[in-house]
């Protein structure tokens, strides 16, 4: 008798742990779900991000990645780079590891870099480089965060007023001309390097007459020595600049100052052989063509 009622107990709690491991089972697929790509819910919520209220191109709950694609690209080509970032990124969510996985960071990129958000399009640049260095396409990540630096300085006054660049702090520029030269070097084919160059020309004429504007500086406090180091400094590491002439003007003028005449004659001399023919240029944002370039956004 007891042991029938054992057994019993033992079928009643089988049953229970059955029912229970059921539960739990089903519970979990409902959980997963609600999680995994394609949920009705959580793609409602991802397309609301970015979704017109009069558009019913925006419900992204059945899109796979190829209407990703060409809807980000739509947003991106209409200029709505903060839709079609949103896109980039919910394509990137639900299919990380797809074909075109790799292109789509650098879309991202360049997304950030037209939507003005230049720390994301460096990072997101920089994320590309690393986790894709054999990529045939690491040269544009080069190129694009070379832009990055070569634009943050430029804001809305500075595409319609002439104004000088070379006044302001030039970290951007140096750090943009070191990334193109980094581009040039490691990418000698590429087809971003001769625009790359042309870039570099202007950063370095940017930054040497920035330190020529310094020196100009130390001779209004009267620091002519540290006058004439600075301008020898732009001798010495930007010949073929547009500074140079004007950093034999500020030695020689230094140098009489502090009495060195041999040193004074000799700037004297070496501008004359150079310069005496033509007045010095001060640079401008850049030649015509250059300005219709940067105007109409020829980098793209």
């Amino acid at each position: 008798m007891l042991q029938r009622v054992v057994s019993t107990m033992r079928l009643i709690l089988i049953k229970i742990l059955f029912i229970f491991s059921v539960s739990l089972i089903l519970g979990g697929c409902e959980t997963l779900k609600n999680v995994l790509p394609g949920d009705s819910e959580s793609a409602k919520n991802e397309c609301a991000q970015w979704k017109d209220a009069d558009s019913q191109e925006d419900d992204c709950i059945d899109w796979d990645a190829a209407k990703f694609g060409s809807q980000a690209r739509k947003a991106l080509d209409a200029g709505n780079y903060d839709k079609a970032i949103k896109i980039y990124e919910a394509l990137e969510a639900r299919y990380p590891f797809g074909p075109d996985s790799a292109q789509t960071q650098l879309n991202i990129a360049y997304a950030y870099y037209k939507n003005g958000d230049h720390d994301s399009a460096i990072s997101t640049a920089d994320h590309f480089i690393k986790t894709n260095p054999r990529s045939p396409h690491v040269d544009y990540a080069y190129y694009l965060k070379g832009l990055v630096n070569y634009r943050r300085d430029i804001g809305f006054i500075d595409r319609y007023l002439p104004t000088d660049g070379s006044q302001r702090d030039p970290t951007n520029a140096r750090e943009s001309y070191n990334i193109f030269s980094e581009l040039v070097r490691r990418f000698p084919t590429s087809k971003y390097v001769p625009d790359s160059k042309r870039r570099m020309i202007g950063l370095k004429n940017k930054m040497a007459m920035h330190e020529v504007h310094v020196a100009r500086y130390y001779m209004k406090r009267k620091a002519y020595v540290a006058a004439a180091n600075r301008a020898a400094g732009v001798i010495e590491k930007y010949q073929r600049t547009l500074a140079v002439p004007h950093a034999l003007k500020i030695m020689q003028e230094a140098y009489t100052k502090l009495d060195m005449t041999e040193q004074a004659k000799d700037a004297e001399r070496i501008y004359q052989a150079n310069f005496d023919d033509k007045p010095p240029e001060e640079p401008n944002q850049g030649t015509a063509a250059e300005k219709v370039w940067d105007f109409i956004g020829l980098e793209e």
